[in-house]
């Protein structure tokens, strides 16, 4: 078989999935194929190309192009390969001087009004046309241009990454067809009929235009048409290595196509099990912050935060660190120091992390931005059904019927899987959404929620009752899966308690400002589905409540039996690229790699032996206890891989007189981030371009990282930890991460038959892989729950401490933005920032109305904790009552008003609910006012910069 052709698809369809087969002949080779294949997709198993133009492995069968006829024993004229099923007998010939001749005659009507400059063309060598035109034998065009034609069409350069250039488009609508169904957007059209038809973003330059820069279109495209900017400029790659996506949880597999040691293009990897080809427009566009002139790419020291950086070597660098940290531990005892690890890094990195702190610091104080987003999921999950992470893969969506989304926003925070949730949509599944704000789910192109329950901020746990509460008071349970599965006392507790006349979604109403009968159809519609997934985010764990609420989750997915196969399950949306792995990688105080309490001296011990160390029985400090015992002056020294606390921590004021009290910040990172500027010691971090190693998105899949240029500081952070930890006397010796994933998986269960060799033979897997799993889990809980049987745990709604009042009227609630990533050190460097140059508030009308405010007016946000003054957006999406901002840019301020409220098990930050008040103002915060003076003083230390020596 000609390996052009994915084996995984047919040619303008689906992958076939039929049990019965056909057996015909083409081109004299007998087969037997699946009922339902294509012709062309036939012929592309026995090894035969059919030429092509409009069909591609990943769209649906079109028919336009007329380059793939073929020629069929009994049936007249020439139909299309492409749309033609197979038949029981059928004889097909794909090569005949007849359908030679008619090839080149369609391919001569192509060229005719298409530019011959092939020698100058930018993807001249990677043009699917030019490549056609020469598998037909086109030779001579005899029409010319001398009538009317396109050539002279304007080309559109409004978007920073590629170029629509409509003289060389032949109307094939690959790019329409790709934007309606991958990408769900329906940005592009056809326009105009006959020779007048064009591509169009309606009517609009495609950066005014709904057009999301997901770049489907551009992969789609067979000529020059749409092309990558960075094409243009650099010409085509010449060499390229598959690696996954160092931004969100979804995981997506790019080729890294270069040209030496420079990236030209993130094409997104078909083979990619998590994004199957599809990319969005962070992914597939803004990687140009790996070698953005903000890189600080020299170690830096200083004794304090009001002097120039030094310039030094990699040598000194650590050692100045690991004498400051010894020093603070003979002073102020062992417990004084501790880390914070990175979800950005990969797993090996976040290993050595951990491992650094319990075998070199002697302690426990240990804990990763993992925490501050999903650490309820770990334990919620963990208590209910006895595994900390979702249970499907991202493909199990495709066989749901209705979707329940909870505290998420899939096509802004994981625009990949938003775009295959929104195909199943199209396809007839049903959508429940909770959330209080309108996101595009509620009411998208072709797709609209059967319910929309806007949730009062803080009252999640309240209509997770409440809706358990209609489907037991009406008997609508799975009562044979419960019986079977689940722990029976502590279900016969729970029903005792969810069957409360308290729990109605009438009793609730107030404090979950939700219609009664609308959660009571709700329920149902979940209920009564065959196949119900939930899947959830921030929204849900960032609360007071965040552990309570998982549970609840998990008890309405037990109650309904919505578990344990396809199309059903648990699924939390992790944030950033490597949350799940940060939390397997033991990255918090209390636990060691694989959720492992380290209280348990068995398994203490299996570490202690492979380690060489005693450790440390007691659990460290979070990062909570980290900052207040920074500020009572217990606490005096912090090595703070790849996290920027001092944006994305709640209360920024506590955090950055926590790091001033420090006698030692150590700082990882690729960019001087808010953190780093109270640091002494700088490290240079490595983008994932830079590196090998592995992530694990949110559905537990582990993928290769694979280094494609030289790290531009000369260490990778693997490399970086290990400098550090050997100038501490804690020695470490690895030559290559696969090493340090082999000790993982000596020592972690679910990690035991993870490998390099394995990752590279099967492309990802899914942990548990052991002897049990050998090629991974892509579906948890089949048979049996992990812990057994499921248990049912009592959620009580116990209102947040965080509630409006005469002083603060106003609840605020965070998200995120597609184009932007968590606080943007990333996306901020790279054309993403076109789209969003300030985070804004949303306000309702009535809201704004009330205080004067006008779209786009200053507004000053006061909390009991801080303000700031973001510009307002008056919008419909959030109701009265309730604002909504982002937290991708430093000066907003977001989290200065944010308060220190947390979940109850896991200290997981209530990011979700804060009491504001809002009014209209003409100048900065104060604090604002001064983090821009603090700021330029540090720019200045930095530019002052001395070199050692």
């Amino acid at each position: 078989m000609l390996q052009y052709y994915e084996p995984q698809k047919d040619f303008g369809t689906p992958a076939v999935q039929s049990e019965s087969s056909v057996n015909l002949i083409v081109d004299g080779v007998a087969m037997s194929v699946p009922a339902g294949t294509s012709v062309m997709r036939a012929a592309a198993l026995a090894g035969i190309k059919v030429p092509r133009l409009c069909a591609t492995d990943s769209l649906d069968t079109f028919g336009s192009c007329r380059v793939c006829l073929v020629e069929i024993a009994g049936r007249k004229g020439y139909p299309a390969s492409c749309t033609t099923p197979v038949e029981e007998g059928m004889q097909v010939e794909t090569q005949t001087p007849a359908l030679a001749s008619l090839r080149r005659g369609v391919m001569e009507l192509y060229i005719s009004d298409h530019p011959l400059d092939c020698l100058t063309c930018p993807t001249n060598g990677d043009c699917e046309l030019q490549d056609t035109a020469g598998e037909v034998g086109l030779r001579d065009v005899r029409y010319g241009f001398a009538g009317a034609n396109h050539l002279d069409a304007e080309k559109d350069e409004s978007n920073p990454y590629f170029t629509f250039d409509p003289s060389k488009c032949i109307v094939c609508s690959r790019c329409v067809r790709a934007c309606e169904e991958i990408q769900g957007t329906f940005a592009l059209t056809i326009e105009g009929r006959g020779f007048d038809s064009k591509v169009s973003a309606g009517g609009k330059d495609f950066i005014d235009s709904e057009c999301v820069s997901c770049g489907a279109c551009v992969d789609a495209c067979p000529t020059a048409t749409l092309t990558e900017n960075s094409i243009i400029a650099t010409g085509i790659p010449g060499h390229t290595e598959i690696t996954t996506c160092a931004y969100c949880g979804v995981g997506c597999g790019f080729r890294a196509e270069m040209r030496g040691n420079t990236v030209v293009r993130m094409t997104p990897w078909k083979d990619g099990k998590a994004n199957e080809g599809h990319a969005c427009v962070k992914g597939r566009f803004a990687f140009g912050y790996a070698t953005h002139p903000d890189r600080i790419t020299t170690p830096m020291i200083r004794d304090s935060i009001d002097q120039p950086w030094r310039v030094v070597s990699w040598d000194e660098a650590v050692t100045f660190a690991a004498q400051r940290f010894r020093q603070i531990q003979s002073e102020y005892g062992r417990n004084s120091i501790g880390a914070i690890s990175s979800s950005r890094c990969t797993n090996e990195e976040v290993y050595l992390v951990q491992k650094l702190v319990r075998a070199g610091f002697g302690n426990n104080n240990i804990d990763t931005c993992a925490r501050v987003c999903h650490s309820p999921t770990g334990y919620g999950l963990k208590t209910t059904l006895g595994e900390s992470a979702g249970t499907q893969t991202f493909a199990s969506v495709d066989e749901a019927d209705v979707i329940l989304v909870m505290g998420a926003n899939p096509t802004e925070a994981h625009p990949v899987f938003g775009s295959r949730l929104k195909r199943r949509l199209r396809q007839g599944a049903q959508l429940i959404v909770i959330d209080p704000r309108k996101i595009e789910l509620v009411d998208a192109p072709h797709i609209r929620a059967d319910y929309h329950l806007p949730v009062n901020p803080g009252a999640n746990v309240a209509v997770l009752n409440a809706l358990a509460h209609v489907i037991l008071t009406e008997n609508l349970q799975d009562q044979a899966f419960i019986d079977q599965r689940c722990e029976a006392d502590a279900f016969k507790e729970w029903c005792e308690f969810i069957r409360a006349a308290h729990n109605s979604p009438e009793a609730l109403a107030d404090a979950t400002g939700v219609d009664p009968q609308a959660l009571r159809a709700a329920a149902r519609l979940y209920a009564n589905a065959g196949n119900a997934a939930i899947y959830y985010g921030l929204g849900v764990t960032e609360h007071s409540q965040g552990s309570t609420a998982v549970m609840g989750i998990a008890n309405l997915a037990m109650l309904t039996g919505n578990l344990g196969r396809e199309g059903v399950g648990v699924n939390p949306l992790r944030g950033q690229n490597n949350v799940q792995g940060a939390c397997d990688m033991g990255s918090f105080p209390h636990e060691l790699p694989g959720y492992r309490h380290l209280m348990d001296a068995a398994t203490r011990a299996i570490f202690e032996d492979d380690w060489h160390v005693e450790l440390d029985p007691e659990p460290g400090m979070r990062i909570p206890n980290m900052f207040d015992a920074a500020v009572d002056g217990e606490f005096r020294g912090l090595y703070c891989q790849g996290e920027d606390v001092a944006q994305s921590d709640p209360n920024t004021q506590h955090v950055q007189a926590a790091l001033r009290s420090l006698d030692c910040l150590v700082v990882q990172d690729i960019f001087l981030n808010e953190t780093a500027k109270f640091a002494h010691v700088f490290l240079p971090g490595a983008s994932f371009l830079e590196k090998d190693g592995t992530f694990i998105n949110a559905e537990r899949r582990i993928s290769r990282v694979r280094k494609v240029m030289p790290s531009l500081s000369g260490k990778a952070d693997w490399e970086a930890t290990l400098a550090f930890a050997n100038a501490l006397g804690c020695e470490m010796s690895y030559e290559h991460p696969a090493q340090i994933m082999d000790e993982i998986a000596r020592l972690t269960p679910a990690f035991a038959g993870v490998s390099y060799a394995l990752l590279d033979e099967q492309g990802s897997v899914q942990w548990p892989c052991n002897a049990s799993s050998p090629k991974g889990t892509p579906t948890m809980h089949v048979d049996s729950f992990v812990r057994g049987q499921g248990y049912f745990a009592v959620t009580e709604y116990v209102p947040t401490d965080e509630r409006a009042n005469r002083r603060f009227p106003l609840l605020l609630t965070t998200g995120r933005i597609l184009s932007q990533y968590n606080v943007g050190a990333q996306t901020r460097r790279t054309d993403n920032t076109l789209w969003h140059q300030e985070d804004l508030l949303e306000i309702h009308a009535h809201d704004a109305q009330e205080r004067g405010i006008d779209d786009g007016d200053w507004v000053g946000i006061q909390s009991r904790t801080g303000s700031t003054v973001l510009r307002a957006a008056i919008s419909s999406r959030v109701k009265p009552g309730v604002v909504y901002t982002t937290f991708h840019h430093p000066l907003s301020g977001t989290n200065v008003v944010t308060t220190e409220n947390s979940d109850w098990a896991t200290n997981c930050p209530e990011y979700k609910v804060t009491a504001v008040q809002a009014s209209k103002v003409s100048e900065p915060s104060a604090w604002q006012a001064r983090q821009q003076q603090f700021d330029q003083r540090q720019r200045q230390l930095l530019s002052g910069a001395t070199v050692d020596g």
